[in-house]
């Protein structure tokens, strides 16, 4: 058969029913063998970076795999910054790049160039991918396909590429003469990280856990990575601890569930930040504990709690805060074996606990007070995210784009029982949502997505409003325009004495209602909080896509927001020392201790 042919029926075997792309001459082969297949649909969208981006809101939402394709040199340089996504993130997506024939390529040869649209995209991938390989002898691809499927979904998930030359696509293959990654010794090499958890960290960590009055768990995207966000609830709903979430761990326990404490770090909620401040034993499951969920000073992080840091990579556990005990395991194993370890044993009563949570919930929601709903004036970003979700239904996905709006939705959008939230994490690129959305809505296509993006954000990928409309994608598009670019205008406002430069002064944005008209897609704009609730039920309730601008101030921030060299419980605007004291359940950091 044609490899081009065989490596359709392949991706097809592995349960993936779309393939994004953006066409180009190298490709044209694989394309080629989709068509007209009832098991395999191409997306075709209008950036390879869009292409990048829906493979992975893909992927997420089956928690398997994502495809996506490009041709060679700017289709395979296109896609760099969605496949860095995956591999931050911990996203298992395949993706394929056409090359020029290998009798065009230059390999060891002092040249820059031999073939047109020639690139190394095998070398320039690599630092952000599991495995990248091209295929240079036609016999190896059930191998090396085999094997990237593989890699990507094994220990931390991840992107692999494959780099594919246009000669070697359409070469003709005997399938059952090829060799099988899965009868190689290079396969029986690999670690398995289905082990049981080793029994002597299981009953430390019990241990510790009983020991404490005011225990928390962590929870990082390695908990969604791992599939194990039944194994989390099972063991939340045995053992009543609190739950706060890194930004990529969000959605793996809804806010409605009693033990949500919600998000933690440099734009976490405060009350979240008071809790993990104030604990004294803390499971951290699946996080790298980045910077920005311990802020600049990571010594003062959970500071008086024994701490115990689960994850299947390695190297993170051992990062600059240091736990009294790391477990290398995958967190899922972890999970059951510590669910099974714990039955029959009686745990602490942590009511009181629970209180001073639920006392911090109410005393300090995040942008200011609850009253502040009903007020005329310029609206509350974190006041509509509640409005927002309390018009969305159980089952809908929620996609975020990168900047301010992010942080207020991950603030203050109340998850609801089966609800997804797709944020980007370790990337952060701008222009994430619209293309990701693409991904989930054709990977769920009976549910309703939530699209938040803010003004600049929706700008890098706005061409795939196309897409969208295109496909008739049950996508709902929120649009938080503040006129600017918010995130870095803030930072500018505190660090810079407010010049605002390229973020406000030299940045614009069009009218994003006649834009999305300009695609056929039906959009209406906010200006009032009392006029959100009767337009935000059209959008939801309009079928297909609908876009809704939301008006906000210019000025608008994130609050509460952590700043430099200050304790992860002691964000801005700062409370009164005295007030901060009074809250800490711990030794609080004396002035001289606040800023070093």
């Amino acid at each position: 058969m044609k490899l081009s042919d065989y490596v359709i029926d392949f991706i097809s075997k592995q349960g993936v029913a779309h393939i994004f792309e953006l066409t180009g001459g190298a490709i044209v082969h694989l394309l080629d063998s989709t068509y007209d297949r009832k098991d395999m649909n191409c997306v075709s969208v209008h950036h390879e970076q869009s292409a990048a981006f829906a493979a992975e809101g893909y992927s997420r939402i089956n928690g398997k795999l994502g495809v996506a394709m490009g041709t060679s040199g700017p289709g395979a340089l296109n896609m760099l910054t969605g496949i860095g996504s995956c591999y931050f993130d911990s996203v298992p997506c395949l993706f394929i790049t056409g090359q020029v024939n290998t009798y065009e390529y230059k390999f060891d040869q002092p040249v820059r160039q031999i073939g047109f649209q020639e690139t190394d995209i095998v070398s320039i991938a690599k630092p952000i991918v599991k495995f990248a390989e091209m295929i240079t002898d036609a016999q190896q691809i059930r191998y090396s396909m085999e094997k990237a499927v593989f890699v990507a979904q094994h220990g931390r998930p991840g992107p692999v590429l494959l780099d594919i030359p246009m000669n070697i696509q359409r070469a003709q293959i005997e399938p059952d003469a090829l060799e099988s990654f899965f009868d190689s010794e290079e396969f029986y090499g690999y670690t398995n990280f289905k082990q049981p958890c080793p029994s002597g960290d299981i009953e430390q960590t019990i241990q510790l856990l009983q020991n404490a009055e005011r225990p928390i768990i962590l929870v990082g995207g390695g908990v969604r990575a791992a599939d194990a966000v039944k194994e989390l609830r099972e063991l939340i709903d045995f053992s009543h601890i609190p739950v706060v979430s890194s930004l990529m761990g969000l959605d793996a326990l809804p806010a409605t569930h009693p033990m949500s404490t919600g998000l933690i770090g440099s734009y976490g909620n405060r009350y979240s930040n008071l809790a993990l401040a104030n604990c004294d034993f803390l499971l951290i499951l699946g996080s790298r504990l980045d910077t920005r969920q311990t802020g600049t000073r990571p010594e003062t992080f959970a500071r008086a709690a024994k701490k115990v840091h689960v994850d299947v990579e390695d190297v993170e556990r051992h990062g600059k805060v240091r736990a009294d005990l790391t477990i290398h395991v995958d967190v899922k194993q972890f999970l059951k074996d510590i669910n099974t370890a714990l039955s029959g044993i009686v745990l602490s009563d942590y009511s009181p606990w629970h209180e001073a949570i639920l006392r911090y919930k109410e005393k300090y929601p995040s942008g200011g007070m609850l009253s502040q709903l009903d007020q005329a004036g310029p609206i509350n970003p974190n006041r509509f995210m509640e409005l927002l979700s309390s018009r969305s239904s159980e089952g809908d996905i929620i996609v975020l784009d990168v900047g301010q709006h992010q942080m207020w939705a991950s603030q203050s959008f109340h998850l609801l029982e089966g609800q997804r939230l797709l944020n980007a994490g370790g990337m952060g690129a701008m222009g994430f949502a619209l293309p990701a959305a693409i991904g989930a809505a054709l990977m769920a296509p009976h549910r309703q997505i939530i699209v938040i993006a803010g003004d600049g954000g929706m700008q890098v990928n706005i061409q795939e409003l196309h897409t969208i409309a295109h496909h008739g994608l049950p996508i709902k598009v929120f649009v938080m325009n503040n006129h600017n670019l918010g995130m870095v205008r803030q930072f500018q406002d505190m660090y810079f004495d407010g010049r605002q430069q390229s973020t406000v002064h030299g940045y614009g944005c069009p009218d994003l209602v006649k834009v999305a008209n300009a695609y056929g897609i039906p959009a209406l704009r906010i200006e009032t909080i009392e006029e959100a609730v009767a337009k935000i039920d059209i959008a939801l309730q309009t079928k297909g896509c609908f876009l809704v601008e939301i008006n906000l101030e210019t000025q608008t921030t994130v609050n509460p927001k952590l700043v430099v060299n200050r304790p992860i419980e002691d964000m801005s605007p700062f409370l009164e020392r005295e007030q901060l004291t009074a809250e800490m359940l711990i030794e609080p950091l004396g002035d001289e201790e606040v800023i070093k």
